[in-house]
């Protein structure tokens, strides 16, 4: 640790040869440290909790750990891959999937399916969300501004109002018209040309998310964390928790010191570089002297959503299959809830017992968060009754756990707001914003953690923009030139699969026919003969006018010219019709299988 000098009037200062301090300690920070040793950096890492991980931390109660939200380990980003495997070695388990929704009193298989789906909407029902759905793709809305149109043009109103509306406005906690249509599009990708072409071609490739087994850590998520905890304090990195960052001086545009609080008394530590995951809400007002009176209004605009996870303990070997499950129903209050006993045995220290997790979508001053614990403990349990999941003469015990700022809200000036205060952010040379909340971005955590190791590579001289990166993106490349390299295939098959000009085709169609036979006629007027181009003189009965001479060379020409161009413009129209249609289609079904994750992303 680094020496203190103690004074009863001023703050204290840790003296340090290292200054590059890391605020927040949760996947993004804690893979910047890492990544900090790795480069021979010995980083400080201030948490303001007592536990490392942020929301994908592991909490623990009488010997049950809770996943704080269910995170699924799975990544198409093979270093991120690989370090998860080191870390953890065999306690890294593999799990196969299940969830489903449940809707009106029944249990939907999630991916859904048609047979399960038809099964419990029945006939009648799947035929009007058919053909909403065939509607939407003749009348879709011109512009998807908002939420609800970007879903409704992919779906159909009728699938929409069944069962994505519910959902989303019990997540977001706003009327999806006033979700913007961008968040849609950052977190459900993958329908590029490319994508969609291979899809139709060589049967299909998975969304990033819709996956049927994933990786997790045998007792939660947390202890991948507690890992990158102890890499880092072993090979002379820092982890303080429990510190509670409460200023960021700044002189010429860099961030000079870090002030937090430990034990009640405040340190200040000096700070060469500053990496930070915490909300940017947060990060601006820390700032000292204080940000611009309109970067401060931005910056207050910005909004999260939060939750509150109700922990059950349930006296029952078994409740149900699956590892969570979508709650549609709006008679209830909750909804996620996890089954934890599913995603790994060790998250229950009684194999006769489970445990579930109760998820309540809220808002940090609504009534759900205000609730007391005793009635959210009986709310949590009611509704798990209600739901036929268990009896409340079952459950053996409860609490809860809040957690604050969980998703970044996307409303209709999020954008504005937030480019205010990334504009003001960049004028800090010595300061990086990282992760989810740090990026007021809804990201996943492998992303989360490219951001944090690239803001540490570019303290060693790299030049990684770090808002660049594309949340869902299958590759997550830094580098241009790999980036370069991948679009070479899209834009092959751009040109491959272009529209032919029908004027221009036909015109080369009738072009070419009528040269061969003006040729063809004029050759054999210059051959001569007793009789000349007999066969060719049958022509006559078709193009009137028509005979083996110069002059019905020209006529030749024109009638084959005509005709070569009717023949070249249909061609070419019915190619490109069908070409539309099968482009079309096959993006369709890319689109449908990127969408049906759709929940897994909310």
């Amino acid at each position: 640790m680094p020496d203190i000098i103690s004074d009863q009037h001023q703050p204290k200062l840790a003296m340090s040869n290292e200054s590059v301090v890391i605020i927040g300690g949760g996947p993004a920070g804690l893979s910047a440290a890492h990544e900090c040793i790795k480069g021979g950096i010995k980083p400080i890492v201030l948490e303001r909790a007592d536990k490392v991980g942020g929301i994908s931390r592991t909490e623990t109660y009488k010997g049950y750990y809770f996943d704080i939200g269910g995170h699924r380990f799975y990544t198409k980003i093979e270093e991120i891959d690989r370090l998860w495997h080191e870390m953890l070695g065999d306690d890294f388990l593999k799990v196969r999937r299940m969830s489903r929704i449940y809707y009106q009193g029944r249990f939907f298989n999630y991916p859904l399916g048609f047979a399960n789906a038809l099964m419990n909407l029945g006939l009648v029902e799947t035929s009007l969300i058919l053909l909403s759905y065939l509607k939407a793709q003749v009348w879709s809305h011109p512009e998807e501004v908002n939420f609800e149109q970007w879903v409704c043009n992919r779906f159909g109103q009728r699938l929409y109002q069944t069962f994505f509306r519910t959902y989303t406005e019990k997540v977001w906690g706003t009327p999806c018209h006033k979700i913007q249509a961008d968040w849609a599009a950052q977190r459900i990708k993958g329908l590029s040309l490319i994508v969609a072409v291979s899809n139709a071609l060589f049967g299909g490739q998975k969304a990033k998310t819709l996956i049927s087994e994933f990786d997790y850590p045998l007792r939660g998520p947390g202890m991948m964390w507690q890992r990158f905890q102890d890499v880092v304090g072993a090979n002379g990195g820092e982890v303080r928790l429990n510190t509670d960052a409460t200023g960021l001086s700044h002189e010429n545009g860099r961030i000079v010191k870090v002030n937090y609080v430990d034990n009640g008394e405040t340190v200040t530590i000096p700070a060469d570089q500053v990496i930070a995951s915490i909300p940017v809400t947060r990060l601006v007002a820390l700032l000292d002297p204080k940000a611009p009176k309109h970067v401060l209004e931005a910056a207050s605009n910005l909004s999260y959503r939060a939750f509150v996870l109700v922990g059950l303990i349930v006296d029952r070997e078994d409740l149900f299959p699956d590892q969570w499950i979508y709650v549609h129903s709006p008679d209830v209050r909750v909804g996620r809830i996890q089954n934890l006993k599913n995603w790994s045995a060790a998250m229950v220290p009684d194999p006769k017992k489970t445990s579930v997790a109760m998820e309540y979508f809220c808002n940090e001053d609504d009534e759900t968060w205000t609730m007391p614990d005793s009635e959210l403990i009986d709310l949590a349990s009611q509704e798990l009754s209600k739901l036929g999941l268990a009896d409340t003469d079952d459950i053996m015990d409860g609490f809860v756990i809040r957690q604050p700022k969980a998703y970044p809200v996307y409303d209709d000036a999020y954008k504005e707001h937030l480019m205010v205060v990334r504009d003001y952010l960049a004028t800090f040379d010595n300061l990086q914003t990282v992760g989810r909340n740090g990026m007021h971005r809804y990201n996943n955590m492998d992303h989360s953690m490219l951001t944090g190791m690239l803001a540490a590579r570019n303290l060693s001289g790299a030049n990684h923009d770090l808002w660049e990166i594309g949340e869902q993106d299958e590759y997550l490349e830094a580098d241009k030139k790999a980036k370069a390299q991948r679009l070479v295939p899209e834009k092959i098959l751009t040109k491959t699969f272009a529209r032919i000009d029908k004027l221009a085709f036909a015109t080369a169609i009738g072009g070419v026919s009528g040269l061969f036979m003006f040729l063809a006629t004029i050759w054999l007027v210059m051959k001569g003969g007793e009789m000349v181009g007999p066969t060719l003189r049958l022509l006559s009965q078709y193009f009137v006018g028509y005979s083996v001479t110069v002059r019905g060379a020209f006529v030749a020409f024109g009638y084959t010219f005509f005709c070569g161009f009717l023949f070249g413009w249909l061609f070419a129209y019915l190619r490109n019709l069908f070409l539309a249609f099968y482009v079309y289609s096959a993006k369709k079904k890319a689109e449908l299988l990127s969408l049906r994750d759709f929940f897994d992303n909310l």
